[in-house]
């Protein structure tokens, strides 16, 4: 799915002559996110399993809302379709789910509500709604679901399965912020590996926990305030698995863009083999 923003300015004229012409009205990018994503198939799948939804909002104006940023990243699993299916209903069922019980009741209220739930709450409650969603809809089906709620610089973070979530900058290259759900990296825990085993064990790609798996489902909840010149970077794993760490922070912090490291990212895990489908979301919030 594609979402399109324009951004409108308007221009005012004088009414008479002898008056001054008050200068146009430039909207206030300053409120506004950067956002550039990019899919791809990958060189060795015949679908693209991934799911990517990008929601921004902003509000300029008197009681202005400060804002607001969801973006969710889902890397399907399943086969037959079920994988693509998955990870399309559970991206946009967390999104209505936020978004209903968190953004809208804001429009109307200055301030979140005592009896509104944390947005922890509703973050964990809006990943588990996924997970009913996906359980009942798509039997046998599975995927990852990464979701990053940012209201202004501050990020949090929803998240279950290997796809990852990052903050980068030019002077400390990618840290990573969510933890892998994969077997090997539990192995690589527990010391029975190391993470140069991992990266190559034939069972790196096997999950203990996802998307779509019946019962109570845990879900890891972060917080991170990302300050200027840092960026957010969400990404399945036929990023990650494929690129180099350092060659990654390289391209975010060179491109002359968000969309055009998103598309440098795609093509360089193209170029190292494409062994999976990529996605890439980047985002840079707004300056205080």
């Amino acid at each position: 799915m594609k979402f399109l923003r324009n951004l409108l300015g308007r221009e005012e004229t004088s009414a008479s002559a002898s008056s001054v012409a008050p200068s146009p009205t430039v909207p206030c990018l300053h409120s506004r996110f950067r956002v550039g994503w990019a899919t791809d198939v990958g060189k060795a799948r015949r679908h693209n399993e991934d799911a990517a939804l990008v929601l921004t909002a902003a509000h300029d104006g008197e009681d202005a809302r400060q804002a607001f940023g969801l973006f969710a990243l889902a890397d399907g699993m399943g086969g037959h379709q079920a994988g693509e299916v998955a990870s399309s209903i559970a991206a946009r069922t967390a999104a209505h789910h936020i978004v209903h019980q968190l953004y809208l009741p804001t429009l109307v209220q200055q301030e979140h509500s005592t009896d509104q739930p944390a947005l922890s709450e509703v973050l964990v409650n809006a990943v588990q709604a996924a997970n009913r969603a996906v359980a009942s809809r798509v039997p046998g089906g599975g995927t990852t679901l990464t979701c990053a709620l940012l209201l202004g610089p501050r990020a949090y973070i929803a998240h279950v399965g290997d796809s990852r979530a990052y903050t980068v900058t030019e002077a400390d290259g990618l840290d990573q912020i969510t933890h892998d759900h994969s077997l090997v990296d539990r192995l690589v825990e527990l010391g029975q590996l190391t993470r140069d085993e991992a990266d190559v064990h034939p069972q790196k790609n096997v999950l203990y926990r996802a998307i779509g798996q019946s019962g109570v489902l845990d879900v890891d909840i972060y917080m991170r305030t990302v300050s200027e010149g840092e960026r957010l970077l969400l990404c399945s794993d036929g990023l990650w698995s494929m690129v180099r760490e350092t060659e990654i922070a390289s391209i975010v912090t060179t491109a002359p863009s968000l969309q055009a490291a998103c598309e440098s990212l795609v093509a360089a895990a193209n170029q190292a083999g494409g062994n999976d489908n990529i996605t890439v979301i980047l985002v840079e919030p707004p300056l205080d």
